[in-house]
């Protein structure tokens, strides 16, 4: 194993990072657990707007965006704007790629 880290663990370690923020990981397992965009044109989306977040976070709407900057950043959530609301949401790759990731960590053998 290389010493340098490769892509993928840099990518790891930024999601990582971004999720270490308290309210950051809040609001990133509310938008995995609740929100999800529709596979076909005619189903709704399910998305959070920054409004719903900081009224559930009780924080103010600026931090919420700068929150959800730093996650979309990292490459953990989706947004979209809708007329004045930004609509933000995980995209299922995203969980089903962390799950894989620590689901090799194990070595074999190992029960899950």
């Amino acid at each position: 194993m290389s010493n340098f880290p490769t892509i993928e663990q840099e990518k790891l370690a930024e999601q990582f990072q971004a999720l270490g923020n308290r309210h950051r990981l809040a609001i990133f397992e509310f938008l995995a657990r609740n929100c999800c965009v529709g596979t076909t044109a005619s189903e709704d989306r399910m998305v959070a707007t920054v409004g719903k977040l900081a009224s559930m976070l009780t924080i103010a709407p600026s931090t919420v965006s700068h929150h959800l900057k730093e996650l979309r950043t990292a490459g953990l959530i989706a947004m979209d704007r809708n007329g004045q609301e930004r609509e933000c949401w995980v995209e299922p790759e995203v969980i089903q790629a962390l799950g894989r990731y620590f689901g090799d960590l194990l070595p074999a053998g190992c029960a899950p």
